[in-house]
């Protein structure tokens, strides 16, 4: 076994749902701030694949949202 294999090997194994470091995004400290370049760019491409318009004045908790519809729609980002 590689040394990576391990990590990666717990990294598909671990459950979201277990996962206490994930925050609804409603409960973000600065969710109510401007969504961020990453995400910005990010929900760019998976507007475009989607065939939708995703505004521009959304914040970091409205765009994390979004960028999950969006990922459930056109099956990109997801892990299953």
């Amino acid at each position: 076994m590689k040394p990576n294999d391990k990590i990666n090997n717990n990294r598909n194994n671990s459950s979201p749902k277990n996962d206490n470091t994930i925050k609804d995004p409603d409960h973000w400290k600065t969710g109510d701030e401007e969504m961020t370049g990453a995400q910005r760019s990010y929900l760019s491409t998976l507007a475009d694949e989607a065939g939708e318009d995703v505004g521009e004045d959304l914040s970091k908790a409205e765009a994390s949202k979004k960028i999950e519809e969006l990922q459930h729609k056109t099956g990109r980002g997801l892990d299953h």
